[in-house]
């Protein structure tokens, strides 16, 4: 937990500021395996008292601290993530789009995304389209090969 808990502030303050708080703490720290976890994200300038009150995207940001701290812990060789993106608006997608170029010096990253500057970021992309009902085609564009 500790080691969670150490990653998520540093992740968060990659994704927020150095300014912003946020924690992680264990509701009974006695029983640490049954305990729940309470998340604290507290942006500058705002002062949530759950994280209901946070923005979607700050909440999606949030959450993407948290997945990453776990990911710190037992990293894997790959990662899918389903329009993570959607609720970020074009800053914070930079922010997002940063953080999953630096895991992926060590991960596979497959993302599912709507998202312009998402998929400007990629290595790789995996189009799907539908030229005649119920006929799916895949399209692959490779950017490695096109440097």
């Amino acid at each position: 937990f500790t080691k969670v808990r150490e990653s998520f502030i540093s992740v968060f303050h990659t994704l927020f500021s150095s300014d912003d708080q946020c924690d992680l703490y264990l509701e009974n720290p006695n029983d640490p395996l049954e305990s729940k976890i309470e998340i604290v994200a507290k942006p500058k300038g705002k002062r949530p008292t759950v994280i209901d009150q946070l923005s979607g995207g700050e909440k999606t940001l949030t959450a993407i601290a948290l997945l990453f701290a776990l990911y710190l812990l037992k990293p894997a060789p790959f990662c899918v993530l389903d329009e993570v993106d959607a609720p970020l608006d074009d800053a914070n997608v930079g922010k997002f789009t940063d953080i999953i170029r630096n895991f992926s010096k060590n991960s596979q990253f497959i993302m599912v995304t709507h998202n312009k500057q998402t998929m400007s970021s990629a290595d790789v992309i995996y189009g799907v389209t539908m030229q005649e009902e119920g006929v799916s085609k895949v399209v692959p564009v490779d950017f490695r090969s096109l440097n």
